[in-house]
């Protein structure tokens, strides 16, 4: 066997192919938290109110969220090249139409088609990375950039939004997308075969779209879009209101419906024999309670540093800094623990010791000192941050079958999204009643502010120290060989 055959990461196209489906990666990550530090310029310049503000970045979780199983799936059974480009063309066209509306509904709209082309994109990139790279030492590698990037991109996207929000205008956490789907369309052409085996060709009359399960797509994106419109409404119409148990309530019953129709389909869009592999499903769940968590982090912390501390866009971004080269560096360090340890050790360490540093950043003073009341608990927990997003990211993709890559990147990825909506609504609600508390006994409003941001943070770190147990469960792979993939080990992109 050829060193290419045994190890495609070793060579000059391998590389370059990670790289590409790394820099996907990357600009759907940057894109849940770009707009964040430029929302007060948004407000005032689109004439937002402060409800419809938040619809802004969740716009962008709604259809993220909701079609992420569906892109998943898409591309598993239609190509997962072709829904790439897909995903990427509408990222860069609804980016274009973002930066240039004139009024609060054209940006939302367009926010609303960036979820929708980024639930294309990262599934797909996924799958690819995960059927392009054997199980193995090569796997683990290539998933531990990509879990490296994803929390890379997750603090760079506070940063970018600072500097292009202070430097040429808000409208540039839009423009930057079209001139990045460019520049990552002519890679994807250069690198990414698009003659594979991801569709699926369906027996008997109508070819390979003649059983294609309708009504399940129906089922699980209805329920998976009035579930994640549930959750971000949640903190502003109550949890107890008609409206939110209904919409919740309605949200369960078509999820139920979806898994009945899985089950009696003939070719069901999502076949949930995926949860046999042992620990798939724990790993999932970790990545969701673990991501609600971490979301505290980059929401409550930069209103901490805008509306107490009073910094500015770019100092706000700027704070971020420190945290992007440590959560880049532990990624690096523990993608190589993998093959060691294996990814449950990786996953529950890191989980333990982010929880650690979330906690300690709870306890911000109202007049807090960056180096003193910030810093320190923003390196601890990056140190847990990385090793939780690759041993994540590996262990929800071990031993998956290449046909179903696709789906098992959408799973994860949505679990990611779910947990955000649901950390998001929780921490809010959580941080307003605390708020609202101190007030009523007469403090300052930044002291009130602070109480509830730091009530918000110290539950974010239990979300985390919740994801350490779960976490136990999930699958421990240390990168065992699966069997030799059969014919050349490039790419098949399909």
């Amino acid at each position: 066997m050829s060193t290419q055959a045994s190890s495609f990461l070793a060579t000059r196209r391998g590389k370059l192919t990670l790289a590409l489906l790394c820099a996907v990666a990357f600009l759907d990550f940057v894109d849940a938290s770009i707009v964040n530090v430029a929302l007060p310029s948004i407000r005032r310049a689109l004439h937002f109110s402060v409800p419809g503000l938040q619809w802004v970045p969740s716009a962008y979780l709604l259809t993220y969220g909701g079609f992420m199983l569906l892109g998943g799936r898409a591309a598993d059974l239609l190509g997962r090249r072709r829904v790439l480009v897909a995903g990427i063309v509408t990222i860069g066209v609804s980016s274009l139409i973002g930066g240039l509306a004139g009024s609060s509904g054209v940006l939302i709209g367009a926010r609303l088609a960036q979820g929708v082309g980024a639930a294309m994109t990262l599934p797909s990139a996924l799958s690819i990375l995960t059927t392009s790279f054997r199980e193995g030492k090569d796997r683990h590698t290539a998933l531990g950039v990509w879990g490296g990037v994803g929390g890379l991109a997750s603090a760079a996207g506070v940063l970018l939004g600072g500097l292009l929000t202070d430097g040429p205008g808000w409208r540039w956490v839009m423009f930057v997308n079209p001139i990045a789907a460019v520049l990552v369309l002519g890679g994807v052409f250069a690198l990414i075969s698009g003659a594979g085996s991801g569709v699926r060709s369906g027996s008997g009359p109508g070819g390979r779209f003649g059983h294609v399960d309708v009504r399940g797509a129906v089922l699980v994106t209805g329920g998976m879009l009035l579930l994640v419109y549930a959750l971000v409404r949640a903190p502003m119409v109550g949890w107890g209101s008609f409206l939110t148990v209904g919409e919740i309530a309605g949200a369960v019953v078509l999820l139920a419906a979806f898994i009945v129709n899985e089950v009696r389909h003939q070719n069901p869009l999502a076949p949930l024999r995926i949860f046999r592999i042992n620990g798939l499903g724990f790993a999932d769940v970790t990545q969701l309670v673990a991501f609600a968590g971490f979301l505290a982090l980059f929401f409550f912390l930069t209103l901490y540093m805008q509306e107490v501390l009073g910094y500015s866009p770019i100092q706000t971004g700027l704070a971020y800094l420190p945290l992007c080269f440590a959560i880049g560096i532990a990624a690096g360090v523990s993608s190589q623990l993998l093959s060691r340890v294996g990814t449950r050790p990786v996953i529950v360490a890191g989980a333990v010791i982010a929880a650690g540093g979330l906690y300690w950043l709870s306890r911000i003073p109202v007049h807090g000192s960056y180096v003193s009341d910030l810093l320190p608990g923003m390196l601890v927990l990056s140190v847990g941050f990385g090793p939780v997003f690759v041993g994540v990211t590996t262990a929800a993709n071990a031993g998956v079958p290449a046909s179903e890559a696709g789906l098992a990147a959408s799973l994860l990825n949505a679990s990611q999204q779910l947990g955000g909506a649901l950390g998001l609504a929780i921490f809010t609600a959580i941080a307003t009643s605390r708020t609202d508390g101190v007030l009523a006994a007469h403090a300052s409003v930044p002291a009130a502010l602070t109480a509830g941001f730091g009530r918000a943070l110290m539950v974010g770190s239990l979300f985390i120290l919740a994801a350490a147990v779960i976490g136990l469960r999930a699958t421990n792979t240390r990168g065992e060989e699966a069997q030799p993939p059969v014919g050349r080990a490039q790419p098949a992109s399909s």
